[in-house]
């Protein structure tokens, strides 16, 4: 019974931990991409309803999700941690910054390509779904410090339920005439959406594969 609450204990801790690099990370992306937009003089990226919905909605399904992560194997193995340590260490601060910058970096090349492609409506339309798609594939970022190869997709059913959720939500937004005049978006060619697809996923392409490296190393 020690032993099992002793490992319960440091999973819960693990998942807080978790939880909130991934809150962390996501609302600093959206704070860089505003501060830029505001620094180099362009109109505001997002409407305060894209933040609701980013906020309200789509992040809080993975986070909850990341609170269901079972513990991993080997957790028992790991040292204890330093009582006197806070959560917001200089890794995790530096965790937290990276993250947010690569996602920032999507959502802003999103929004650039927007403004030239059909102004700042069609602009905050691609910025708005390239930061809720790459938060979404950031919540499995976020499940462990491992790689997601290792830790496995069918680990955690509740991360793969809320990234579909999410995705259908944002879809909804996206495809729906009534709720497109909701949301205040612009209908985009197919072009842009692939183009949105693929810069939603390259931060966590990245990440994982900076994981990847990590874990080998490691193992070594």
């Amino acid at each position: 019974t020690i032993v099992k609450a002793v490992e319960n204990g440091r999973n819960i801790y693990k998942n807080i931990k978790s939880a909130i690099q991934f809150l962390l990370s996501g609302n600093f992306a959206g704070i860089l991409a505003v501060l830029y937009a505001s620094l180099a003089n362009l109109p505001v990226p997002f409407a305060p309803v894209h933040l609701l919905f980013i906020n309200l909605i789509t992040d809080s399904l993975p986070a909850i999700a990341i609170g269901m992560e079972p513990p991993e194997e080997g957790l028992l193995k790991e040292p204890p941690r330093n009582p006197k340590e806070g959560i917001l260490t200089a890794s995790f601060i530096r965790d937290i910054l990276v993250q947010g910058a690569l996602i920032a970096a999507a959502t802003m090349w999103a929004y650039t390509a927007g403004l030239h492609e059909g102004g700042a409506g069609r602009a905050c339309t691609m910025a708005f779904s390239t930061l809720t798609l790459a938060r979404l594939f950031h919540g499995f970022n976020c499940r462990s410090k491992h790689n997601i190869f290792k830790l496995g997709f069918s680990s955690n059913w509740y991360s793969l339920g809320a990234f579909a959720a999410g995705v259908v939500l944002l879809g909804i937004v996206m495809f729906v005439p009534f709720m497109q005049n909701l949301f205040s978006v612009t209908p985009l060619t197919q072009s842009q959406l692939i183009n949105v697809c693929l810069l939603a996923a390259v931060p966590t392409v990245l990440i994982q594969m900076f994981k990847i490296i990590r874990d080998i190393k490691h193992r070594k």
